[in-house]
């Protein structure tokens, strides 16, 4: 028994009304209830939240909320984790409630990332609703969408997701992100979504979250999100592309905390009965270039032959 569903994550966030802001009017999201402990919810979808932001000072990760079927499932997983040496907490009324679930446990991985995994998430009490008129994002039974962390032991954190929360390998990505520098990346599935979650080994890194996606509904919204970034001044991180492995046609741009969000459309889906492991040797097909800044024009006093 494994965990199904990236359910919820949270982020601990300097300014909360800041990107409270940000995710509904960029992102798209509704802005749902202020939790009694200060926690601004954000919807994607029918769900009472899908990300919640938490007032701090890191500007990173908080956790990641993984979700199981109910108790015979949370209990199988805890006795793995707990078989394994991991100290596994159960969560009181209080954050029950803060969390909307029936139950929730959990644990810290072997990276310092702490893991929630519970069941019977509440419904909001009001249809999603948009403030930027969007359909909606890609969540239901594949989650919130993925994330892709930075790790101090890529093998520690495959034993943790892989062989104590039961992911799955989708594939790994092999490339060299500029000369000298070659980069290992692992990709994991819990549903048919392709990943849920991705990481590579970054010993010492700043920040645990690399990026977090959100699948929009058409290659419009996509397009459409893109074009307001570049009108309301939000930093690019990389431009329109598509990827190797999950076939995501994306974009990344900047959050106000400094780290990204991929907006895509299209993710590849998997059937484990007959999915085969690869390894690609590029991140992308094409594209997800980062932005060069525009240089200033050649000087009329340069020598004549700069100017052809």
């Amino acid at each position: 028994m494994s965990v199904d569903a990236l359910g919820t994550i949270g982020l601990d966030v300097q300014d909360v009304e800041r990107w409270t802001r940000f995710a509904a009017e960029i992102l798209g999201a509704a802005v749902g209830e202020r939790t009694g402990g200060g926690s601004q919810l954000l919807r994607l979808d029918e769900r009472g939240h899908r990300i919640a932001l938490l007032p701090g000072r890191r500007d990173d990760l908080a956790y990641l909320g993984w979700e199981v079927a109910g108790e015979t499932e949370l209990r199988a997983v805890m006795r793995r984790l707990e078989a394994a040496g991991v100290t596994v907490g159960r969560a009181d009324a209080e954050l029950r409630a803060e969390r909307g679930v029936a139950q929730l446990v959990f644990c810290t991985d072997s990276n310092g990332i702490r893991n929630e995994i519970s069941y019977g998430a509440q419904p909001a009490s009001a249809p999603f609703s948009s403030p930027r008129g969007i359909p909606g994002f890609v969540t239901g039974d594949q989650g919130v969408g993925h994330v892709v962390l930075s790790v101090d032991d890529a093998s520690a954190a495959m034993t943790f997701y892989r062989d104590l929360l039961g992911l799955r390998v989708s594939d790994f990505i092999d490339f060299e992100r500029e000369p000298g520098v070659d980069v290992h990346m692992t990709f994991l599935h819990c549903n048919e979504r392709h990943h849920s979650l991705a990481f590579v080994e970054r010993p010492g890194a700043a920040r645990r979250l690399s990026h977090l996606m959100l699948e929009m509904r058409s290659i419009d919204d996509v397009g459409a999100t893109f074009s307001l970034c570049e009108r309301e001044g939000v930093p690019i991180a990389m431009s329109l592309g598509r990827h190797t492995n999950d076939e995501m046609f994306s974009f990344y741009l900047v959050t106000p905390s400094g780290f990204n969000i991929e907006i895509g459309f299209g993710g590849k889906s998997i059937d484990d009965e007959r999915w085969e492991v690869r390894t690609y040797d590029a991140a992308s097909v094409w594209g997800h270039r980062r932005p060069v800044l525009a240089q200033p024009p050649l000087s009329t006093s340069q020598p004549e032959g700069l100017l052809r």
